[in-house]
């Protein structure tokens, strides 16, 4: 039973969980700037990639995308007049390919079906509807609905994933069953009065990772606050990309590292395989 001392408490270990997620948002933003993210020349393309994107690398992804470009399939007809085989060959590359084929072939079926073919029409639904619409698509769960409402319908919600939940894990500002709203709603609280942050090349940390190239949708104008949460999406992906690795996290180098307590680094080292926290450089 919870005492009132304690229910005192709660909403003070609320705002500390949400000022620690607005310090990571301004420290990485502040040392990398603009992530461009997400790639892609047209909002159909952004749905392509979210689907793909389930259980494997973007490079995988590109290297499907880049097919169905080729195959001039990279919008709705182009999917929809693919024979499935074909459409399968086209996106082997990004795994399990006939799930994700039949998973595309299912999201352009449901905007057939409930908007008359009209990705346009279907983007302009609330956002709640929408989401619990995308939510009902085979293959379709909270990450890939929130990435079409946030990068292909640019409303302001904000996407969770792998690197996002490890980040915030190792930080102590969640805990590894917090369920998927919760952490969304989180970030959206901690998040909802920041703006999004642009620097100067000459300011950036020269640690900072390699971005993308700026494309059509990364670059489209969108509120602050959509903005916001694209932005920090792409920080978590650079952070867990480059820094938190599931097996040997490298906090001491990592622009976040001075965020972790001592204990909290003991604790990492302990579960890491044996061998240094030392600096990655990438390229890609």
């Amino acid at each position: 039973m919870k005492t009132a001392s304690s229910k005192r408490k709660q909403p003070k270990r609320q705002l500390r969980r949400e000022e620690a997620v607005r310090q990571i948002y301004r420290t990485l933003s502040e040392a990398w700037g603009p992530q461009h993210w997400w790639p892609a020349e047209s909002p159909f393309e952004v749905i392509v990639g979210a689907i793909l994107t389930q259980n494997t690398s973007w490079t995988n992804v590109e290297r499907a995308i880049a097919k169905l470009r080729e195959a001039d399939a990279l919008h709705m007809a182009g999917i929809r007049n693919l024979s499935a085989s074909e459409l399968e060959e086209l996106v082997r590359s990004s795994g399990y390919f006939r799930q994700k084929a039949e998973r595309l072939k299912a999201f352009v079926a449901f905007v057939d079906s409930r908007y008359g073919g009209s990705l346009e029409t279907m983007l302009s639904t609330p956002v709640l509807e929408l989401r619990s619409e995308l939510l009902g698509i085979n293959g379709v769960g909270p990450e890939t609905a929130d990435s079409i409402l946030l990068y292909s319908g640019l409303q302001p919600i904000f996407v969770v994933d792998t690197y996002t939940r490890r980040v915030l894990d190792r930080h102590g500002i969640i805990s590894g069953s917090s369920r998927y709203e919760e952490i969304r709603e989180l970030v959206e609280r901690a998040l909802k009065e920041e703006a999004p942050r642009q620097l100067e090349p000459g300011k950036l940390s020269p640690e900072r990772p390699a971005v993308h190239v700026a494309s059509t949708m990364s670059m489209v104008q969108q509120s602050c606050l959509a903005r916001v949460y694209n932005e920090m999406h792409g920080l978590f992906v650079q952070v867990g990309k480059h820094y938190c690795h599931k097996a040997l996290p490298h906090c001491e180098v990592c622009p976040l590292g001075s965020m972790l307590s001592f204990k909290q680094l003991q604790a990492l080292r302990n579960s890491a395989p044996v061998g240094p926290l030392k600096a990655v450089r990438s390229s890609s």
